[in-house]
């Protein structure tokens, strides 16, 4: 828990993730924000491309991922935009559309 705390705080100061006047592409915010919890599964987080995983998140259908994603999910260490508060929601909506298709 003291690490996913740690990783909002850089991700919430601005450390992380798109340069000002460069829009980020789904991979890049990926990877500036939320592969440092779903590449080692920290805390029960569903690994990037592991079928097995996400299945039952994929059947919860792409609205309640998006809502899990945008507003943080009760009960995990999932935050709400990965803890970067300055992403957008179609920021957001992009890497989970890419988080589902690798799960697939």
């Amino acid at each position: 828990m003291k690490k996913a705390l740690y990783i909002g705080f850089i991700a919430m100061t601005g450390l992380l993730g798109a340069t000002a006047g460069h829009a980020a592409t789904a991979e890049e915010t990926y990877k500036a924000v939320c592969s440092v919890c779903h590449d080692a599964g920290v805390a029960g987080a569903p690994k990037f491309g592991d079928k097995a995983a996400w299945a039952p998140r994929i059947q919860q259908g792409k609205d309640a991922l998006y809502n899990s994603a945008l507003n943080g999910k009760p009960g995990t260490a999932m935050m709400a935009k990965g803890g970067s508060a300055k992403l957008t929601e179609a920021e957001v909506k992009s890497v989970v559309d890419l988080m589902m298709a690798k799960g697939k």
